[in-house]
């Protein structure tokens, strides 16, 4: 896929207040890792995410939303009443119907002649939200339009250690298959896009490319209850995928490695970090990650990466970025943006 007058124009963002260390969740663990002799310290250890921040009890997904989504309005210039587009992306919703989007959209005051829906795809909905808007607007359906996500863990975290505790008969296997629920995070993030002849800042969606490995789709399972995953073996074939995939990717966009300037990729952990680097035969002094301190946190893992990332370090000349997404299912999605120097609105 190609894009030619498709701009990002503003990220917004919010991190929830409370702070859960992995130390804590270990804490609440005490019984059973003693009972397994277990050592503490593990989860951090093999995931390499010290801790992961909650909502607020009772904050829902929509509301987390709103909040990226206002941000990043008002850092972009424009009015709500502009917006043609709203897109709610995260795993997390409020309800199976009506659409997250309807309750974001209601909450900014947006134009009623907006289009407005959900897009679901695991930890790929952001980006996958970022290619249909982007096709809206080349394709001259809107001018500009919004993309927001936001995830709470807090539910599936709780629930995972409330199985664990009162399991009957634990083994290792079974803190193994509930691991991966335990490294979850929460945040919210969004995205404002505009068409290049409205555009204000000129930072180029340049296109990507998409590839799935459906065959793994059972590598992964959950709702908000309860999630089980074959991390070492969605670790493996998830690395191989985003091989052929960031191929695919330099190849549409007539990119090496070295033309690569920064790189954001779906934040997992250490080990995937890693190994995706290796993989991909990519510096990884590229990256910026934030899995240290946000967890996983689900599809707002790499927008929020990338807005921080570029908050942290304002580009001084043009810049091509590599975005990395990648969702259990297996499905893979890889962007290039072509970042303006000397500004951001993050």
């Amino acid at each position: 896929m190609r894009f030619s007058n498709v701009c990002f124009e503003a990220f917004g963002y919010t991190l929830p207040p409370l702070i859960v260390t992995s130390a804590k969740i270990e804490d609440k663990l005490s019984q059973l890792y003693e009972k397994l002799k277990l050592p503490f310290g593990r989860l951090e250890m093999m995931s390499g995410i010290r801790e992961r921040r909650f909502w607020e009890e009772g904050t829902t997904p929509s509301q987390a939303s709103t909040l990226a989504g206002r941000d990043a309005i008002e850092k972009s210039g424009i009015e709500a009443d502009e917006i043609e587009c709203l897109l709610h992306t995260s795993v997390c919703r409020d309800f199976m119907e009506p659409a997250s989007a309807t309750l974001v959209h209601r909450a900014l005051k947006l134009a009623d002649d907006a289009t407005v829906f959900d897009i679901s795809n695991a930890c790929l909905g952001f980006l996958n939200g970022i290619v249909t808007l982007g096709n809206m607007i080349e394709l001259g359906q809107v001018k500009k339009g919004l993309i927001v996500a936001g995830e709470g863990s807090r539910q599936l975290v709780e629930n995972t250690i409330s199985t664990l505790i009162n399991m009957k008969d634990p083994t290792r296997k079974s803190i193994k298959d509930m691991f991966a629920s335990l490294t979850l995070g929460s945040g919210a993030c969004a995205l404002v896009m505009a068409h290049k002849s409205v555009s204000k800042f000129g930072h180029r969606l340049l296109g990507g490319a998409a590839r799935c490995a459906s065959g793994f789709n059972h590598l992964c399972h959950g709702d908000f209850s309860a999630m089980s995953t074959d991390s070492e073996t969605l670790l493996k074939e998830g690395c191989r995928l985003a091989h052929s995939t960031w191929e695919k990717t330099k190849r549409v966009l007539g990119w090496t490695n070295e033309i690569v300037d920064r790189v954001f990729c779906h934040q997992v952990g250490s080990a995937h970090r890693r190994e995706l680097y290796n993989t991909l035969e990519m510096d990884q002094a590229k990256d910026f990650s934030t899995f240290e301190f946000l967890g996983n946190a689900g599809a707002v893992s790499l927008p929020i990466t990338m807005a921080m990332g570029l908050e942290k370090k304002v580009p001084a000349r043009a810049e091509n970025i590599a975005m990395l997404g990648i969702g259990s299912g297996l499905n893979c999605l890889m962007l290039g943006v072509e970042w303006q120097g000397g500004s951001v609105r993050v």
